[in-house]
């Protein structure tokens, strides 16, 4: 049995298999969807192969019962059992216990194998969906909600699991059940199954047809959840506002009436694929009967054995459980359909802000002090969502090595606006920004962000501990180090007033400080990093005159 592959090709495989996600175009809502996740199976060809060997051990043992049950019934107590029929009977229970232990070990290992590529995969792709949004400028947080993107990697890709993990074995090994039964019912009677091919042709094309439904239904339900998300995430990040202005009972209700839609949405789901269950089920159940009656008085008529019918019986059943198993899995997988969609719909997306195909690299610094020379060329700039209104207009600027320059303004006056354009959160519509003479645009974007160090208006901590997040400035740096950019920060005698000193856990988004320590945290992470260019984006705004000294 093949083990998993190791845990340093999973981040290549991710890599490449976003790659050719994004490349790949299915047809918008129907299971084509499915053909986007091939990039992330072929990387486990081999897994699949053994869990195909094991499947068909387990299908061929199946198929196998009913012809020993078929000698059983005409060696043993038919008419042509005679004083053999003791042994015939001995004989054909040994052979039906060997068939159940290959049908035992097969299954296990089919099960094995699925249900790690299903883990495989669903880690696979949830790695390369949030490894891609990491990577999208903030034009395209301005369009899509957190709390959306959250439910695609953890809801939509769970139904990914599910298809890869389950509903695709269930899948071969019925549809391999219902193939290799039909032959068997063909070899058994071919009358008899030319009657029950011509009736299940009739009954299939109402299933496929209102499958089709189903599948809508199921992309309208994910969408819905992942509304309830993005809302929920949304108030919990601001729930000391909230509570501020009494908000509680409100937001509780809208966050019902949401989850309310997301119920009556699924509801319509179930009682679609429900009723496509029923009618499966029925039909072609229905079908089956009726042969079965037709197969009974051939019996009686004795132009077949009791064995031949017990067979027919036997394999019919089999036939009828695939098809039933198939739409089941149908229902599955048109379900999946939408979050494979929604899912591909992320790895799709492009940012505006790409590096260039031949970076320069920055120039070398003597005798500048390690300081970064800065110059805005006529630069003008409309955010996306706002081309009409320009919110820096003709700018230019030249900044020397170790100069120390404050942009003075009133609020909306394009302050922090002209940091994101430092760091090329946003590209100017017209003019230019230099870094030590190299236009910004054409630099590598993690060269560009690791000479520049920024402390911003929004303070954010991360939940992790006091050492940790400082640390974050730059990650290999020692402890001696962080203490000491935590001093020049004057944070040192606050952290080391915290319960457990700099290995204190901060809370989520660092709740446990105060605005005032939060900030100070976050200068102590930019003179950690020592950047030859430093932002403070109003960064002593919610410090005492003191500290701010």
């Amino acid at each position: 049995m093949s083990k998993p592959s190791p845990s340093s090709t999973a981040s290549t495989n991710q890599a490449a298999a976003a790659n050719a996600a994004n490349a790949a175009a299915p047809a918008k809502g129907s299971l084509a969807a499915f053909k986007g996740l091939l990039p992330f199976l072929r990387p486990y060809r081999r897994q699949f192969a053994l869990a195909g060997i094991a499947l068909l051990f387990a299908a061929g043992a199946t198929l196998a019962i009913p012809a020993a049950f078929k000698q059983m019934i005409d060696l043993g107590f038919g008419a042509a059992a005679g004083e053999h029929s003791i042994r015939n009977v001995d004989a054909t229970f040994l052979a039906l216990f060997a068939v159940a232990t290959v049908l035992g070990i097969a299954t296990a290992a089919r099960f094995y194998m699925v249900s790690w590529l299903g883990e495989r995969v669903t880690a696979d792709i949830r790695g390369a969906v949030y490894s891609h949004v990491v990577n999208q400028s903030p034009e395209f947080f301005e369009t899509t909600q957190t709390g959306e993107v959250l439910s695609r990697l953890t809801t939509d890709t769970t139904l990914i699991q599910t298809v890869v993990g389950t509903s695709i074995s269930l899948a071969l090994r019925n549809t391999l059940l219902f193939l290799g039964g039909l032959v068997m019912l063909f070899v058994t009677s071919a009358k008899l199954t030319a009657i029950i091919l011509g009736l299940l042709v009739a009954v299939i094309v109402p299933i496929v047809l209102f499958g089709r439904r189903v599948r809508k239904l199921s992309r309208d339900s994910q969408d819905r959840i992942a509304d309830a998300s993005a809302l929920a995430g949304e108030i919990l990040n601001a729930m000391p506002t909230v509570q501020a202005y009494t908000h509680e009972k409100i937001e509780a209700k809208r966050f019902g009436s949401s989850v309310e839609g997301a119920f009556a949405a699924a509801m319509q789901r179930i009682r679609a694929r429900a009723f496509l269950t029923m009618l499966a089920i029925v039909l072609v159940f229905g079908t089956i009967v009726f042969v079965l009656w037709l197969g009974a008085h051939a019996v009686l008529q004795g132009t077949m054995t009791g064995g031949d019918l017990g067979q027919f019986i036997l394999y019919a059943s089999i036939v009828a459980g695939s098809i039933g198993a198939l739409s089941e899995v149908m229902g599955e997988a048109q379900r999946a359909a939408g979050a494979t969609e929604r899912l591909l719909e992320l790895l799709a997306a492009r940012s505006s802000i790409r590096n260039p195909a031949h970076p320069r690299p920055l120039p070398a610094r003597v005798g500048t002090g390690g300081g970064a020379a800065l110059a805005l060329r006529d630069l003008t700039f409309a955010y996306p969502s706002r081309q009409d209104t320009a919110a820096l207009s003709h700018v230019s600027l030249d900044i020397k090595p170790g100069e120390t320059v404050a942009v003075v303004g009133p609020s909306g006056a394009g302050k922090t606006t002209l940091f994101q354009l430092l760091l090329r959160y946003y590209d100017p519509q017209a003019g230019a920004i230099l870094l030590d003479g190299v236009d910004i645009r054409d630099l590598d974007l993690h060269v560009l962000r690791g000479a520049i160090g920024i402390v911003p208006q929004d303070t954010v901590i991360f939940s992790a501990d006091a050492m940790e997040n400082i640390r974050y400035g730059r990650p290999e740096a020692s402890d001696e180090e962080v203490i000491k950019a935590a001093k020049m920060a004057a944070a040192h005698e606050f952290i080391e007033r915290l319960p457990q000193g700099y290995r204190s856990f901060l809370g989520e988004r660092g709740v446990r400080l105060s605005g005032g320590q939060r900030q100070r945290i976050a200068i102590a992470r930019a003179l950690l990093k020592n950047p030859p260019l430093l932002l403070l984006d109003e960064a002593t705004s919610a410090l005492d005159a003191e500290s701010e000294r």
